[in-house]
């Protein structure tokens, strides 16, 4: 049986499962500072500074490291495609896990006057530059380890797997906040969950000296295919078609998390009248059913192709997010099920990733899906929520039209790969290092 087509063999499995549980500490480390922002706020700036001024301030550094992702992930993946995809994997956790660490040790604007704001805002950009290079890395990682059958699978996984950090973050801060006071947390249990981040994160960076290079990697560097000029000078000139569309799923990834996953809590406390801890346990429903929607989105793709993915799956989302907004209100017992069930659909966004590592070809695939993925992350994640809550004060339902818009556009992206037959050979013939880019 050919590479192409083999099984998962334990190989696989293991890389599999040491990059996703690097990438859910990662990205725990990274979400961890939302959870405690208002702790944060009230110890890293002046105490007689409006409430207001201190909310903006503290969610600009949170947004410092979105802004600081397309600058790290491109300069990470530049290396990557030069000098290997694992050296680029094992700094890229180092990268977040110290900050991390130091964030946890960082002395308060009560010692240290406005040394710590800006002690804090660096520590944040250098967390944006490790989560720009880690995601695009990861993808590309597992994408070339395992054979171009399983490419879905392998993606998926490892997206449930950066989405189980974002789960992670929820269950510390929940256990911080029920097992200690207020004032306990603002003396210093605010420190623990970035001390235990940090701490994570160096031993998911020591047992990722046990995966390999890709085997792409090693027979490029070995029959000397590796980019010959800027790799991100060629993905903008050869391969703009590859970069609109994945920057557009991009697009439709970061409306599912940011406005289903993020920003629904809020909504629901205010247009239904829930309580918190009745929509934070809802919340995390729906993104354990999130994690398994990406497995089954993984493997779909590897099934059906892409198109009929995002085709069918673009389709479900729109349907199952405009009964969520419309009647989840009705009782906790719907709030739970269509919340779980939008959650489920959310996962098609598990098959961006196996789109992404088709799209480009092996010399520049890294710096091409760092490039679109940040880029477009850091455009679309950043204005998402700036927009739905404009269009909240026109109707309160604008995220339910939001996210049926952006359903649409996956629904035409699913029409727009129709060409999978053409883009299985393709990928085929690229997995055996046969391109010039």
């Amino acid at each position: 049986m050919s590479h192409y087509a083999r099984p998962l063999n334990r190989q696989d499995y293991k890389t599999l499962t040491l990059a996703a549980l690097g990438g859910a500490l990662e990205f725990y480390d990274f979400i961890i500072f939302v959870f405690f922002a208002a702790v944060i706020g009230e110890l890293f700036f002046p105490a007689d500074i409006p409430e207001w001024l201190r909310q903006v301030q503290t969610f600009g550094i949170f947004a410092a490291g979105y802004l600081a992702r397309p600058l790290g992930g491109i300069v990470m993946a530049h290396f990557g495609d030069i000098v290997g995809r694992k050296k680029m994997f094992t700094l890229s956790i180092l990268m977040m896990a110290l900050p991390t660490l130091a964030m946890g040790l960082l002395p308060t604007y009560a010692s240290a006057g406005l040394a710590a704001p800006l002690l804090l805002l660096l520590m944040r950009i250098l967390q944006g530059a490790a989560i720009g290079g880690e995601v695009p890395g990861a993808w590309v990682f597992v994408a070339e380890h395992v054979p171009a059958r399983r490419i879905g699978i392998a993606c998926g996984t490892l997206t449930a797997g950066l989405t189980v950090g974002i789960l992670l973050g929820s269950v510390v801060a929940t256990l911080i906040n029920t097992s200690m006071t207020t004032q306990t947390i603002h003396d210093g249990g605010w420190r623990i969950p970035f001390l235990l981040g940090g701490a994570f994160g160096l031993v998911a960076m020591y047992l990722r000296r046990w995966l390999q290079e890709t085997p792409i990697f090693l027979e490029m560097q070995q029959r000397k295919t590796l980019a010959q000029e800027l790799p991100v000078k060629a993905v903008v000139v050869r391969h703009r078609r590859a970069v609109v569309v994945s920057m557009l799923l991009t697009w439709l990834l970061s409306a599912g998390i940011v406005v289903v996953i993020l920003m629904s809590p809020v909504w629901l406390q205010k247009h239904y009248g829930f309580a918190p801890a009745l929509t934070l346990q809802a919340n995390s429903l729906a993104t354990v059913m999130l994690c398994f929607g990406c497995l089954l989105a993984g493997l779909a793709a590897d099934k059906w192709g892409a198109s009929r993915t995002f085709i069918f799956g673009s389709l479900l989302l729109g349907i199952s997010s405009w009964i969520f907004y419309h009647f989840a209100g009705l009782s906790a017992q719907h709030l739970f099920v269509l919340y779980g069930l939008v959650g489920l659909c959310v996962g098609v966004v598990g098959a961006v990733p196996y789109v992404m590592v088709r799209a480009f070809p092996p010399a520049v695939r890294f710096s091409g899906i760092s490039f679109s993925y940040n880029v477009s992350y850091a455009i679309f994640g950043g204005l998402t929520p700036v927009v739905v809550t404009l269009l909240m004060s026109v109707s309160p339902l604008a995220p339910a039209w939001y996210v049926l818009a952006l359903s649409l556009l996956g629904l035409l992206l699913g029409m727009a790969l129709r060409q999978d037959a053409q883009e299985e050979g393709n990928y085929e013939q690229a997995s055996r290092i046969d391109t010039h880019s």
